[in-house]
């Protein structure tokens, strides 16, 4: 009964959270490569050019 309107959504309209869901494997991922950075701001630089 909790979900019931966002199973409801998706018959309705198709529509599911799946591309968040991808986006945020991607950016876990990409964390993973390069664990240990100092640079934070040129970190977020790379994701955003990577994933943006």
């Amino acid at each position: 009964m909790n979900y019931y309107k966002y199973i409801l959504n998706y018959f309705d309209q198709r529509s599911t959270n799946a591309a968040a869901e991808s986006f945020n494997v991607k950016i876990k991922n990409f964390r993973l490569q390069f664990r240990g950075v100092k640079d934070r701001i040129f970190f977020l630089f790379r994701l955003t050019k990577l994933l943006a």
